[in-house]
This record gives C-alpha cells, structure tokens and sequence, in this order.
C-alpha cells in the first residue's frame, strides 16, 4: 500500500500542477479592469453618446386606442326598420289564416355577426391598404423618408399593416375588442385612428345595404318565377276544364239535357248533369276570366308581395352603428417607440462590458507572451 502511495504522488502533484495553472485568479482580473478602468470608462461613454443620439434621432411611434363591445338595439335600430319592412314579403301566409315565418332575414340584424363583420373589416387588409393610400399622414410618411418606388411602398405599407388590428381585449370575454393604430406622432395616431374606425364603419355599412338589396332582389327572382309558374298552371287549368266543358256540353245536347239534372250519376270526366245551358253558361264564364287569381289565390298572394317590393325603398341616409364605444379613442401619453431610456441604459452597459471583454483579451494575450 505505501509502495502505491509513492508511485502514484508524483502524478498527484502534476495534476495540481495544472489545475492551479488552469485556476481563473480573480483578484488578478479584477486588478487587471481596474488599471483599465479609464479605457472602459471611455468606451462606455462612447457608447452611451451614440445610444442617446439613436435615442433622440429615431423615428418615434406612437398607439392610439379605443375598446369597444357589440351594438345595442338603439345603435341600429333604423337598420333594423328598413330589413324588416321587408319581413311580409319573405313570410308564408296559409289558407287557414296561419303565418310561417322566413328566418332569411334575421342574420342580417343579428348584433353579434354585424360587430364580428366590423372586426372582420378592421382588420382587413384591403381595406387597410385602401384607407392608407388615401391618407395625407402616410402620404406624407412616404415623402418624409423617399419611398416612392412601388417595391419600397408595397414593403411600407405591409409594414403598417401590423400597426393597425382589432385584438380580444380579455380572453374571457370574446366581444371586447381594443383597436390600436400606431403612428409617428400622437396627434396623427388620433386622428388615424379616428379616420379609420370612420372607414370601416362607412365600408360595414355599404356592405349590409348592398346585402340586403341582394337579398331582396334575388327574393323578388324568385316571387317572379313562382308567379310565371302559377299563372301558367291557372290557365292550363282554365283551358282543361273549358275543353271538359265543351265535351260535356255536346254530350248533355246530345242527350237533349237542357235543365240540370239530379237523376244521373256523378260523373267525374264529364258534368253533363249540370245541363246545356248551366255548361254553356260555364264555357262563357271560364273564358271571360282575366284575373287568374282567381282560379290560384297563390297568384294574388305573389303579386301582392312583388308589388310590397316594388313601393319599398331602402333608405341610404340612415343612422346604423355595429358597435358601441366602451372606451373613446384617446391621444396618447406616452411613445412605443423608441424607450430612451432603456436604450442609453443598454447601450453603456454594452460598451461597459465589450471594454472589459477587450481589456481581458488583451491581458490574456500580453500574458502568454511573456510565459
């Protein structure tokens, strides 16, 4: 065992050879940044100057932002006169007096799908693209920075498209939006903003008007269609049972039947029991017919709502909201971008620590020189 002991120190004592050669001596640094520590206190100043001239001289950015909720009743009631002066045309009205109601038109004033549509068309991009090509603020962006070949604009505007969304304000509630816009200066950002929620309610409008005129337009195709079909079925009819009258009326004259008769069986085919005069008096009556509503009370029905069509207009000058503000559009109070502070901050304590990084390299290579 002793003879293990001694052959085995003399490598025991290399290897703590080595380790105390591989050992960081960390007063040796820290003297080392010290004796140095007007160079790295040179080069942090270096870099906080240029950190707070970025600061001051890059472009600034600034939100603007509202949170709003579905519309109530109120918001759009007139919306909700012009779509359902419309309801009689669109119902079923039975013979017995009972009234099927069509469902076709409750989507279109359904409060929650009109707010979803705003969302939808806030954040579209082509309505986005729209609103800021024809905006004096991004305009003037453009020419403030010497965009105005159409590769750097299309960049620009995809750019700004991410500075304009509607986002879910709370998780837990899916019908709290906040809209934001984000501009270079607070005053355009307001006003952007504004503008823009002004746009897409204009768009939203156009759009349920033009919804509801397509829906009542292919309604009224429709009722047309019905109506050819019923009359064309009422005057086949008028024509069958004028032939059936005839008929009947050569055989009751055959017969020499003048006056109705009661003894002769009812013949389904043929109503020669009804006499020669009461089937003259029919053949007379089916073709003096001229309203064949008459024959098909469908018919007058169909007419009655094409005409209900025909008089009722909708009016474009109403008042139609699709959501309501739960908070206004305010100027904002503070930039997004850029964080001076946190720029000076970061870029002293970057050249603070490339100082040391060089201060040490330097030493390290000075030392293995001179080993």
């Amino acid at each position: 065992m002793q003879h293990y002991q001694h052959s085995s120190s003399p490598q025991a004592a290399f290897n703590d050879f080595n380790n105390k050669k591989d050992e960081i001596d960390l007063f040796e640094l820290c003297n080392v940044l010290w004796l140095n520590k007007v160079k790295i206190i040179a080069l942090s100043l270096l870099f906080a100057i240029a950190a707070i001239i970025y600061a001051l001289t890059a472009q600034q950015w600034w939100s603007s932002k509202a949170v709003i909720i579905p519309a109530q009743l109120n918001d759009f009631s007139e919306y909700q006169f012009q779509v359902k002066q419309f309801q009689p045309v669109f119902d079923v009205y039975q013979q017995d007096g009972t009234i099927l109601v069509n469902e076709e038109l409750t989507p279109l004033i359904d409060n929650e799908k009109l707010f979803q549509q705003f969302i939808n068309s806030f954040n579209s991009l082509a309505n986005k693209k729209a609103f800021l090509l024809s905006s004096e603020q991004f305009q003037e962006y453009l020419t403030n920075n010497e965009i105005s070949d159409e590769e750097a604009i299309s960049r620009t505007l995809n750019a700004w498209f991410h500075k304009i969304k509607a986002i879910i304000t709370d998780k837990k509630r899916r019908d709290v939006y906040t809209l934001s816009l984000q501009a270079t200066t607070g005053e355009s950002s307001f006003a952007l903003l504004n503008s823009y929620i002004a746009f897409v309610s204009a768009q939203v409008f156009k759009d349920n008007l033009s919804n509801l005129t397509a829906v009542t337009q292919a309604k009224e195709n429709e009722l047309k269609q019905m109506l050819t079909i019923f009359e064309a079925q009422a005057s086949n009819y008028i024509d069958v049972e004028k032939q059936r009258s005839l008929l009947s009326l050569d055989i009751a004259k055959a017969a020499k039947l003048e006056q109705p008769v009661t003894n002769i069986t009812d013949n389904k085919l043929f109503d020669i029991q009804l006499g020669a005069k009461a089937l003259q008096a029919k053949v007379k009556a089916l073709d003096s017919i001229e309203n064949l509503g008459v024959v098909d009370p469908n018919i007058q029905q169909v007419k009655a709502k094409l005409s209900l069509l025909k008089s009722t207009k909708v009016n474009s000058n109403i008042s139609f909201k699709t959501f309501r503000f739960l908070e206004n559009v305010e100027m904002p109070l503070n930039r997004d971008k850029p964080k001076r502070v946190l720029i000076v901050i970061f870029g002293t304590l970057l050249g603070g620590i490339l100082a040391a990084v060089i201060v040490l390299i330097q030493h390290a290579i000075s030392k293995h020189k001179e080993e």
